[in-house]
């Protein structure tokens, strides 16, 4: 009987493990992730120094990973029990009480290249210059997370950052006000990003730098676009005990109106855009209804009769915080410096503007080559 038991377990086992082994590499294959918001390992090649190398092997277990049979289901599973168990981190996402959490602590990078294009831009441009480094939500929230990682203060390297830059460049502080109303919806639990709110709650003082009076809460409607936003940090963890989030968008009653808001490729075609295209909430990464899926320049004019021109240059940060500027200026140009081919200056005349506003969420101000374009 003890032979028998064993012989039917081992042949079960390696049913098992046949029945996954043919679905994995026999069943349909997706070319992306929904869940996960990133693409997923193609088919690897096969060639005699590559397998030599090891790189076949190295590929075959990555599309192997990628395109395991049930693998979301595998996923979310696993995320649930190592949730249930108090193993409280899922590749590098960390399960607060109410909201998740980036345990890498991306802020440890160092920002000297972006300081260095930062200080040259100041040298060369006559205009004003305006600097927002925005905080995570780890670093807002950082007693939320275990000892071990926290370590490194976002709000310090924001003031490491600022210290280091040119005399003539306006250093904006964001993190002191998010800081102070973190007991709002300012962050989403989901996303290392501020929410609407957020962003407003920093526009007030912005605005004011850049020589306004903002524009009071009251004056805003506010429509709840989504309550089913979940941001990368979900997609990074699979976790889906926190509440997904909302997505506003703000709409100034009797205020200034979008005239046009037009989008640049580096290949000169253009395309119409929306300051919020609620279209895009059915798509992957609903945070996209934010000015749209990103292209290199989008050039925003209003009813503004100020003959006012701002220039943002920024990251995805800015996205939601943008439609705030524009009660303000007639037209807003903004740069997304990661998208851009060449230089900058190929694609738009610095000369043009008198106030240039620089918005990057710290981890990615950290990164080396974020800025590389505006030399």
């Amino acid at each position: 009987m003890t032979k028998l038991s064993s012989r039917v377990t081992a042949v079960l086992v390696l049913a098992f493990m046949a029945f996954f082994m043919l679905f994995t590499f026999l069943g349909k294959k997706e070319n992306t992730s929904e869940n996960e918001n990133r693409p997923l390992a193609g088919r690897p090649g096969f060639s005699l120094s590559e397998v030599a190398d090891g790189i076949t092997a190295s590929q075959l277990s990555t599309y192997t990973a990628d395109h395991f049979a049930m693998r979301d289901l595998w996923i979310k599973l696993n995320a649930a029990i190592r949730a249930e168990v108090g193993e409280g981190i899922i590749n590098g996402v960390y399960i607060a009480d109410d909201m998740l959490l980036d345990a890498q602590a991306s802020g440890r990078a160092r920002a000297d290249e972006s300081i260095r294009a930062l200080n040259s831009f100041a040298e060369r441009y006559n205009g004003a210059i305006y600097v927002v480094a925005v905080p995570t939500s780890s670093g807002v929230y950082r007693e939320k997370l275990p000892e071990q990682f926290d370590t490194y203060r976002e709000s310090q390297q924001i003031s490491d950052i600022y210290d280091k830059l040119n005399r003539k460049i306006k250093r904006i502080d964001a993190y002191n006000i998010l800081k102070m109303l973190n007991k709002n919806y300012i962050y989403y639990r989901s996303d290392n990003k501020w929410t609407s709110y957020g962003a407003y709650c920093v526009y007030r003082t912005v605005i004011q730098r850049l020589g306004f009076m903002p524009t009071t809460y009251d004056k805003y409607s506010v429509h709840h676009a989504t309550s089913d936003f979940r941001g990368d940090l979900y997609n990074r963890s699979q976790y889906d005990g926190i509440r997904p989030d909302i997505i506003d968008f703000y709409s100034c009653n009797g205020g200034a109106e979008i005239v046009s808001c037009t989008g640049y490729y580096n290949s000169g075609k253009t395309v119409e855009k929306h300051i919020y295209d609620e279209k895009l909430l059915d798509m992957d990464y609903m945070y996209n209804a934010y000015l749209g899926e990103e292209v290199p320049l989008l050039k925003i004019t209003t009813t503004v009769k100020n003959e006012r021109k701002l220039l943002v240059i920024k990251d995805d940060y800015a996205d939601c915080f943008i439609p705030f500027l524009t009660q303000h200026y007639s037209e807003i140009d903004v740069v997304s410096p990661e998208l851009i081919e060449g230089k900058i200056s190929d694609h738009i005349r610095f000369s043009d503007y008198e106030q240039v506003l620089f918005l990057f969420g710290i981890e990615n101000l950290s990164k080396p080559d974020i800025l590389s374009t505006l030399s």
